[in-house]
């Protein structure tokens, strides 16, 4: 099984085309019942509060892009290996616009064509997901 234990019908669950599970979420929101992640990568304006597992933080204002997308693909890449066998998850504050747009940068690691890849999160995860015409653009422009 990839993607740990998530189960596959979770909310927020985004199963890319390989079968690898990433869970995307809002940190607004409760912690989602279930099993913890083993890592997560999280997506805010300042540094995220303390959680009990392994973690990211890319700096990344609401409605904008990363401060540096290098590091965005970086922690992509450690996200999608760590996804063959461990529940990872990618958050934000309300989980559809920069992680929409996370997971669909995911998604074109994945091999997802770029132009599809905001389709495919919008049908996968969630049907507002990568809220802006900017984040749109990254994603349209970012290369797996």
């Amino acid at each position: 099984m990839t993607g740990g234990d998530w189960d596959p019908s979770a909310p927020g669950l985004l199963v890319l085309p390989s079968g690898r599970r990433v869970r995307g979420r809002g940190l607004r929101a409760p912690l989602p019942a279930g099993p913890l992640p083993s890592f997560g990568l999280y997506l805010l304006g300042r540094r995220p509060a303390p959680v009990p597992w392994e973690s990211r933080w890319v700096r990344w204002p609401d409605f904008r892009l990363p401060a540096d997308p290098a590091a965005l693909r970086t922690a992509l890449l450690e996200v999608w290996e760590r996804s063959a066998d461990e529940p990872v998850e990618i958050a934000c504050g309300g989980g559809t616009g920069r992680t929409g747009t996370a997971l669909a940068c995911l998604a074109v690691l994945e091999g997802v064509p770029p132009a599809e890849a905001v389709p495919f999160v919008r049908d996968n995860y969630r049907r507002r997901a990568v809220e802006t015409p900017g984040q749109r653009r990254f994603v349209t422009g970012f290369a797996g």
